[in-house]
């Protein structure tokens, strides 16, 4: 990226938030991938298990976007 080129507050903020969308589908999916594995496997097809992992999930990617956001400060 050239010296003379301004990148703009809202242009980070916006690709941050793309990426803390994206990262929220991807952990929330394998959560619900591993919870319904174990479920299967272990608990005779209850859904808790599928719940939980996908609570995981998305409580790791909300951690993780909080983190990332608050580095703009």
């Amino acid at each position: 990226m050239p010296v003379d080129e301004k990148v703009f507050l809202e242009d980070n903020i916006g690709k941050r938030l793309d990426r803390c969308v994206s990262d929220t589908i991807v952990k929330g999916c394998g959560g619900l991938l591993i919870g319904s594995a174990v479920s299967l496997l272990f608990f005779r097809r209850r859904a808790w298990p599928a719940w939980l992992g996908t609570g995981f999930g998305i409580g790791v990617a909300y951690r993780t976007c909080e983190k990332d956001l608050n580095t703009l400060k």
